[in-house]
């Protein structure tokens, strides 16, 4: 019976497109690079690439930025030859499952104490949209986490913000503080003047209304700008 390792040299004899899901088999997930694991979901290559080849075309899209990769469509994906609907759609599908992961992650989080805090919350929802979103989370009295709310969505570079529709709902939940946040999809993090004007109207409503605004954070790809840390407001 033939080890481990007369298995693994044994590889180098197999079709190029299987490689990536027998390395899976015999050395862990953790041994695959990206566009071996995008390999497995491509499944087969074309007359004059592999599937390892194709997965690599896909990584050229974004420069191998993985956050950059889930924001791609499926006619972003079908744009490489050999890179049908359907191999699009299962690329598609496991990015977001691995999104929805990250989503459960958040909902872990049920004090927020920190923007570290605010961004662990908020980058699963938002960090890979192609388009600008406005959301609000609403706490308690003991920066307990009451429940979270998108506002608006818009284009690549703005969106609007209503001040009226943010108060409702924040009275609805009978809110004692509030966290805002906003990403840049083209991952500039620096605060525009709007962002730092709306930021303003919206602290001195909540005084009005005795609902602190404890933060304003800015998710762009994996990082992020704190209005609280910068001393912005």
């Amino acid at each position: 019976m033939e080890d481990s390792f007369d298995k693994f040299n044994g590889i180098k004899a197999w079709a190029e497109d299987d490689r990536p899901r027998e390395k899976f088999i015999l050395k862990g997930k953790n041994s695959l690079s990206s566009a071996e694991l995008l390999a497995i979901l491509i499944g087969t290559g074309t007359r004059k690439e592999s599937a390892v080849d194709l997965g690599r075309k896909i990584l050229q899209l974004t420069h191998e930025n993985l956050n950059d990769l889930a924001k791609l469509s499926i006619t972003d994906l079908k744009k490489i030859k050999g890179i049908g609907q359907a191999k699009a759609i299962t690329i598609a599908a496991a990015l977001e499952l691995g999104r929805r992961r990250k989503e459960e992650d958040a909902k872990e989080v049920q004090i927020i104490t920190s923007s570290r805090d605010a961004y662990n919350y908020f980058e699963p929802l938002i960090s890979d949209l192609p388009h600008e979103e406005f959301w609000i989370l609403l706490l308690a009295r003991n920066k307990k986490v009451i429940t979270k709310k998108q506002i608006s969505a818009g284009g690549i570079a703005g969106t609007v913000v209503d001040l009226k529709i943010i108060f409702k709902i924040a009275l609805e939940n009978l809110a004692s503080y509030m966290v805002l946040c906003h990403n840049h999809p083209s991952g500039n993090l620096t605060p525009s003047s709007a962002d730092i004007q709306i930021t303003k109207n919206i602290k001195s409503a909540g005084k009005i209304l005795e609902i602190e605004i404890v933060d304003h954070i800015i998710i762009g790809g994996n990082k992020y700008y704190s209005f609280a840390d910068n001393d912005i407001f």
